[in-house]
C-alpha cells in the first residue's frame, strides 16, 4: 500500500507542473488568477478532507494531533504563497520538465543548507553531491541558445526556496494535514491581493479555471493528503529519494501531453542535478 500511495502522490506533484503549463501555455488563464483558484480549491479540498476524517479520529488521537502554537503563524502561510505565486508566473516561460527540475533543485538545496545551519555537518559525499547538483543547475540556466528564460528560472528558484523553507518550518509537525489546511486558507487573502494588483491583465476561461482547480484540489490538496499517508511507511531518506522522480515524471508528461521537447542541455542538467542530490542523500544515509 505504501508503494501505491507514494506513486500516486508523486504523479500528483508532477501534475502541478503539467496543469499549470496546460493553462498558462495556452493563455487560458492569467498567472495571478491561476494561483488564486489553485489555492482556494486546495483549501476547500483540505477542509473537506479534515471534516471527513475528524469524525473517524478518536478523541485521544485528536488531542495528540493538535498543532503546537508557534510564534508568527502567518509565516508558514506566507511561505506557501511565496511558493505558489512565483510558480505560476514562472510557468508562463518555462517548460514543464525544466520548471520542475529548477524547483526540485532549489527545494533540496535549501533544505540541505538549512540542515547545515541547524548544526548538522556535511560528510564528503554530501558535499560532493550538493556541488554536483548546483553545477547541473548552473549549467541549465547559463546563457545559451537552449537556456530557459532567466526571469522564469529566477521565479521558479524563488518558489523552490520558499517551499524548502516551508518544509523546514513544518518538520516535526504533529498534525501536518491540519497545518497545511490552515496555511492554504491563510494564503487565500494574499493571492486575492495579487489578483487585484494584476487585474488589468486578468483573463479566465472555463478551461483555465478547471485546470487551476484541478491543480489545487487534486494535485495539491489530495496529493498532499496521500503523501502524508505514504510518509508513515517511508524513512526520511527514502521519502527524499523517491522525490527524485518528480522532475522526470513532469518532463515525460510535458512530452506526451504538451508536445514539449527534451533538449541535450536539459538531459545533462537533469543527470547532474538528480545524481548530485542522490549522492547527498546516500551520504546522509551512510552517516
Amino acid at each position: 500500500m505504501t508503494a501505491l500511495l507514494t506513486a500516486v502522490a508523486l504523479v500528483a506533484f508532477a501534475s502541478n507542473s503539467i496543469l499549470c503549463r496546460l493553462a498558462l501555455g495556452a493563455r487560458e488563464i492569467d498567472a495571478a488568477n491561476f494561483t488564486l483558484v489553485r489555492v482556494a480549491a486546495g483549501a476547500l479540498t483540505l477542509l473537506l478532507i479534515r471534516a471527513a476524517t475528524a469524525s473517524k479520529t478518536p478523541a485521544a488521537t485528536k488531542a495528540a494531533a493538535t498543532p503546537n502554537r508557534t510564534p508568527a503563524p502567518w509565516i508558514s502561510a506566507s511561505l506557501l504563497f511565496a511558493y505558489a505565486e512565483p510558480f505560476s508566473f514562472a510557468y508562463i516561460q518555462l517548460s514543464a520538465g525544466t520548471g520542475a527540475l529548477i524547483l526540485f533543485a532549489s527545494v533540496q538545496a535549501t533544505m540541505l543548507i538549512g540542515a547545515v545551519k541547524s548544526g548538522e555537518r556535511f560528510n564528503w559525499l554530501e558535499g560532493l553531491g550538493l556541488a554536483v547538483a548546483l553545477a547541473g543547475l548552473t549549467y541549465l540556466v547559463s546563457p545559451g541558445l537552449s537556456a530557459p528564460s532567466p526571469l522564469g528560472s529566477a521565479l521558479m528558484a524563488i518558489a523552490g526556496i520558499a517551499w524548502g523553507l516551508y518544509s523546514l518550518r513544518g518538520r516535526g509537525s504533529s498534525d501536518p494535514l491540519g497545518e497545511t489546511t490552515t496555511n492554504f486558507v491563510r494564503a487565500i487573502p494574499l493571492a486575492v491581493l495579487v489578483s487585484l494588483i494584476a487585474i488589468r491583465g486578468a483573463h479566465l476561461s472555463p478551461r483555465g479555471a478547471l485546470f487551476a482547480a484541478a491543480s489545487g484540489a487534486i494535485a495539491s490538496g489530495l496529493g498532499y493528503t496521500i503523501w502524508f499517508a505514504a510518509l508513515r511507511g517511508l524513512t526520511a531518506i527514502r521519502a527524499a529519494t523517491v522525490q527524485l522522480t518528480v522532475p522526470v515524471i513532469a518532463a515525460g508528461g510535458g512530452v506526451l501531453l504538451l508536445g514539449e521537447s527534451i533538449t541535450a542541455r536539459l538531459t545533462l542538467s537533469a543527470a547532474l542535478i538528480l545524481g548530485g542530490v542522490g549522492l547527498a542523500l546516500a551520504g546522509r544515509a551512510r552517516r
